[in-house]
């Protein structure tokens, strides 16, 4: 059948496998909502591009600009497979290059607060597509909203499991000062696993090259198969940590002091590592319980950071 929406299903199955659940319903319902009702049934080499404008501009009058584009995108996929099965002749999405609303990208995308659990759930799916350390990193990331080059370099000998906490050396540090980092339950176990998939290697997160870590890219592209490009970088669990603690009452000395804000001149010279740790560890903890519980689809209950 040569129909747009025959055709769009027939190149959906086909990739479904290499998607997650999450982004596979994110692709079939952008395309069930905007598409599919005004051009579905239409022979997808019929179709013009002033026809397709129309439709995606129906997004737009919702003010939903960056979904445009993503609608669009979906549906130059949808083209380029009809023109390799020899359903149509032109992708008409290229046609339309200029005529959509810019959207504005973040410089360090970040989803917001809302759009936490669902990215949560796909990073605990991500290894149905990707391999566990990958997702394992990116849960890390999350559990302590480190830079990602801190995060991909760490190295066992900086974990003192113990007393639960990581201590991230001056040297890989952007603002060259040791920075501590207190490790919630739920952080540890995480390392545990780390550690059966790391084989010896002194790197926490190994490359293929047992001698060096993976690269920085690892984590953007994970994040890209989940269907976050452009929406989410590892950058991004800064942004969204430091948003949620501080609306929950975290006092901002002790959020800024665990996101290594640090100060650097000659009057403060080198802080003190440990300052605030005792609220830090307090707040590093429920910042662990409050991702657990809005990924499990839980309301979300306030956290009360006032303590700390």
């Amino acid at each position: 059948e040569n129909s747009f929406e025959a055709v769009a299903l027939e190149w959906y199955n086909k990739q479904l496998h290499t998607w997650v659940p999450h982004h596979a319903e994110d692709v079939k319902r952008r395309l069930e909502s905007n598409i599919f009702p005004a051009l579905g049934k239409r022979p997808i080499g019929q179709i013009e591009a002033p026809e397709l404008l129309q439709a995606i501009r129906i997004i737009e009058s919702r003010g939903s600009y960056d979904l445009a584009h993503r609608v669009l995108q979906v549906c130059g996929q949808v083209f380029r497979y009809g023109i390799a099965t020899g359903r149509c002749t032109r992708n008409l999405s290229t046609d339309l290059r200029g005529a959509l609303t810019p959207h504005v990208k973040q410089h360090q995308a970040a989803v917001r607060a809302e759009e936490l659990p669902d990215l949560l759930r796909a990073i605990a799916e991500y290894g149905q597509i990707g391999d566990q350390q990958t997702r394992l990193a990116l849960q890390l990331m999350a559990q302590t909203f480190v830079r990602t080059k801190e995060l991909i370099g760490a190295e066992w000998v900086e974990f003192d499991l113990n007393n639960a906490l990581w201590i991230v050396p001056a040297v890989r540090m952007k603002m060259k000062t040791e920075h501590v980092v207190p490790l919630s339950t739920q952080g540890l176990v995480i390392l545990s696993e780390l550690k059966d998939l790391s084989f010896g290697s002194r790197f926490v997160f190994p490359g293929r090259n047992r001698d060096k870590p993976i690269s920085n890219n690892t984590m953007l592209y994970a994040l890209y198969r989940l269907g976050y490009k452009g929406k989410m970088t590892g950058h991004g669990f800064r942004a969204v940590a430091s948003t949620i603690l501080n609306e929950a009452g975290f006092k901002p000395d002790v959020i800024e002091r665990q996101l290594a804000h640090c100060e650097r001149n000659q009057v403060r010279g080198a802080y003190n590592r440990a300052e605030y740790l005792p609220e830090r560890k307090r707040m590093m903890q429920h910042w662990a319980d409050y991702l657990d519980l809005v990924e499990s689809g839980a309301k979300v209950i306030p956290m009360h950071g006032g303590a700390a």
